[in-house]
């Protein structure tokens, strides 16, 4: 059993963060990541908003490179799944404990939660089904193999508006839909998407199945004012309909009674990032917060493992 005095799960943009300034700091750091260090980072192709970074580093490079100085000042990543959370109090030093995958426990004095989350599926006839033959939640991984076919986006966020943009790269042939009137991107997000004249929106427009025999092949959309039905012809679904917190985690400690999940089921903290449960810390897009960008995950990442190593040299 290895005893670290940080242990951090999850390796994106705040755990990346939190990793270096733990790390930084004189502390013992750990990382959990089961999957490859970036989290939703990996599906940006040019991340072009973040401070610095006027040259327009792809998401990927910009994860390498945090994981890299992570490691520079120490930090210790192992990749494996964490399976179940406990808080134990029976030693001098209340420690958490948690099992992994294949047997093994790590045991730590503090943890900031960065696992993030799923994105949200529209849970129609076909999504299922069509999932990796012409559905698809991440541009960047999938986009590639659609080029000049006819393309659906679903969703009016950030992320919606980014990725139609970048598609079109692919395809000058993409509709976007989404549900409500307006949409909810940021505003120079939105007017970026609106101005490019390359892209249809239907507004007021949502997504009743996807259709199709070995892949895709079209989408039935309904007016959410007229009810009025159509089936349009595609190639590819792109969905970005929001994100889904992956709290099992917390739930699977017994704490989800606890005030330490919100309504939605992301992680309530201060501004310390400190949950109400002492010495569990939460950064990132599983923390609840009105506002969810690399750059607010990597300065949530920042003060939690301050604040983290502040509760360790305490103990």
């Amino acid at each position: 059993m290895d005893l670290f005095d940080l242990l951090i799960i999850g390796a994106g943009p705040a755990g990346l963060t939190a990793a270096q300034y733990g790390a930084r700091a004189g502390l013992r750091v750990v990382v959990l990541e089961n999957l490859t260090p970036g989290g939703q980072m990996l599906n940006i192709a040019v991340l072009e908003n973040y401070p610095g970074n006027i040259y327009g580093k792809s998401g990927w490079d910009f994860s390498s490179d945090m994981q890299k100085q992570a490691l520079g000042f120490g930090a210790v990543f192992i990749h494996k799944k964490a399976e179940v959370l406990k808080i134990n109090n029976d030693g001098p030093v209340r420690l958490f404990s948690v099992a992994l995958d294949d047997g093994s426990v790590i045991e730590a004095k503090a943890v900031i939660l960065c696992m993030g989350a799923s994105p949200r599926h529209l849970n129609v006839p076909g999504e299922e089904a069509f999932l990796g033959a012409g559905v698809s939640y991440c541009a960047a991984c999938d986009g590639p193999f659609f080029k000049g076919k006819k393309i659906i986006v679903v969703g009016g966020g950030d992320a919606a508006c980014d990725e139609a943009v970048q598609l079109l790269k692919i395809s000058p042939n993409i509709t976007m839909v989404h549900r409500r009137e307006v949409l909810r991107a940021q505003k120079a997000v939105a007017e970026r998407m609106l101005t490019n004249k390359s892209i249809r929106l239907m507004l007021n427009t949502q997504v009743c199945e996807i259709a199709g025999d070995e892949k895709v092949r079209s989408v039935l959309l309904k007016n959410t004012i007229t009810g009025a039905q159509t089936r349009e012809s595609a190639d590819a679904v792109f969905i970005f309909a929001g994100f889904i917190p992956r709290n099992e985690l917390v739930k699977s400690a017994g704490l989800s009674e606890n005030p330490v999940l919100d309504s939605i089921g992301f992680i309530r903290t201060n501004q310390r990032m400190e949950t109400s449960v002492k010495g569990l810390f939460c950064a990132g897009d599983l923390r609840s917060t009105p506002f969810r960008q690399v750059i607010t995950a990597a300065g949530e990442g920042a003060v939690a493992a301050h604040a983290a190593a502040e509760y360790v040299e305490a103990l």
